[in-house]
């Protein structure tokens, strides 16, 4: 029953992939006269794809509008109520109700709810660190973001950029400013690039990035962004250096924007992120849903809580949400861990389980590395490539898969995905069936060699 005694009303908090795939499931459901559907973003745009704002910025993508996959005019076309340039400051459960602030009046109201969706996203995590804030220092997160570096860009005169973080989004970004013509230095933290691979694969994704011509410096902790007379960043400090800056462009990572369901009271996991059951409802709560960069998901494979802020799972979110919301009934199970990038030519996936992730969930495990290319040697472009695997003891399941390579070596990491999610063993892998042609594939796919390679040392075991 609706808090007015008429039709129900659905408040959604966040206006990209998981809040507005929710709304608009829900209103495939149920029409304007059963369900109000109102909704707040606080941004200049919604439903727009973050993930491509590197390749907008590298200039593969050559138009901003090109990444928005429905405007506030098409939402507001279907009956839902969208309130740009709104922000929600606060939740109140008991209430059932949300207070929200016009970005730009600062006028302030008060919307009531019968069913509430947070889709708040994440933030990207700023450093607080001298310079942080100065002209020139830039994060990637919104397509304003992506504007302004754009505009960073067009004016320097100098070509020295340095890239603070070596996961998804700074090698993404250091592709995108050598794609720009500029002389790139990333500086990383851990001991190699891109964490969610084991140290031996990210040690290949540091030599081929060097062979592109960027600078990689490793185990580097910054300490502040130096700036000139104006006040405009001129280089990233470390203990050890000084690397000169034209701009920089944070690439550490993002963590879930939960501030507002922290001070409401909601069940946050260990990650920050809200905790949700199977039909994304926050726990304890009957008709509150959360999904996208937001919460916390189940890995299907450790059997642990994981943070895995995709566009994917948010977009999977919002359709689970929003039928749920609309009446129906639906499910998000979990993931594995699925992920691709790629920094120029070089491609780099990874799904399952790393070392230290099968360590922290308590399996004992083997381990296996193999050199294949992605067709047969004796064809025209055939690509070298690097597959590690790692399969349970005894039992022979596979926990995790890695790789990296050039043209066709990503997205071999599907196979693995949809084996992990069966709860295949090696053993089992062994005898899939997968599509063969000299253009596609040796006649052993990589992803087989590596299967076998660790069925018989699980078997020897």
């Amino acid at each position: 029953m609706s808090i007015g005694g008429g039709r129900e009303r659905l408040v959604v908090i966040g206006g990209d992939a998981a809040g507005m795939s929710a709304a608009s499931q829900a209103r495939r459901l149920r029409g304007p006269g059963e369900l109000e559907i109102v909704a707040f973003e606080r941004g200049h745009f919604t439903s727009f794809s973050a993930c491509g704002i590197p390749y907008w910025v590298g200039g593969q993508v050559p138009d901003r509008d090109r990444l928005i996959a429905r405007t506030a005019q098409e939402h507001r076309a279907r009956d839902i109520d969208l309130r740009m340039r709104t922000e929600v400051t606060e939740i109140d459960v008991a209430g059932r109700r949300v207070r929200a602030r016009d970005v730009d009046s600062g006028a302030e109201s008060w919307t009531s709810y019968d069913k509430l969706v947070i889709a708040t996203g994440a933030r990207p995590v700023r450093p607080d660190l001298p310079g942080a804030d100065a002209p020139g220092v830039h994060g990637v997160q919104t397509l304003d973001d992506g504007q302004a570096l754009l505009d960073t860009l067009e004016r320097t005169r100098g070509r020295r950029a340095v890239v603070v973080g070596a996961g998804y989004i700074g090698v993404e970004m250091a592709e995108a400013l050598i794609s720009r013509g500029f002389e790139v230095t990333v500086v990383n933290r851990g001991r190699e690039p891109m964490s969610t691979l084991d140290p031996d694969m990210g040690r290949l994704v540091h030599r081929a990035m060097e062979g592109l011509g960027i600078t990689m410096v490793d185990d580097a902790e910054v300490t502040g962004m130096l700036t000139d007379a104006g006040g405009r960043v001129r280089a990233v400090a470390t203990r050890d250096a000084e690397f000169p800056a034209d701009v920089v462009v944070l690439g550490i990572g993002v963590r879930p924007e939960t501030s507002l369901a922290r001070a409401a009271g909601l069940p946050l996991g260990a990650h920050g992120g809200l905790l949700t059951d199977p039909a994304m409802r926050v726990r304890g709560q009957e008709d509150i849903w959360a999904g996208g960069d937001c919460v916390e998901v189940l890995n299907l494979v450790s059997g642990q809580e994981q943070y895995v802020p995709l566009g994917t799972h948010a977009n999977k979110h919002g359709q689970v949400i929003g039928t749920n919301a609309g009446g129906g009934h639906a499910t998000f199970p979990g993931v594995v861990g699925t992920a691709v990038s790629k920094v120029c030519d070089l491609e780099i996936a990874r799904t399952g389980l790393r070392e230290k992730d099968a360590r922290r969930a308590g399996l004992r495990f083997e381990t296996v590395t193999i050199e294949s290319t992605s067709r047969a040697g004796y064809y025209p472009g055939a690509a070298p490539m690097t597959v590690k695997m790692l399969a349970e003891t005894r039992t022979g399941r596979l926990l995790g898969v890695q790789i990296v390579g050039r043209e066709g070596a990503a997205k071999r990491v599907d196979v693995a995905a949809v084996a992990l999610t069966a709860r295949m063993t090696v053993e089992q892998m062994t005898a899939l069936d997968l599509g063969y042609a000299p253009p596609f594939s040796p006649v052993w796919d990589p992803v087989l060699v590596a299967a076998r390679k660790a069925a018989s040392k699980v078997r020897s075991g």
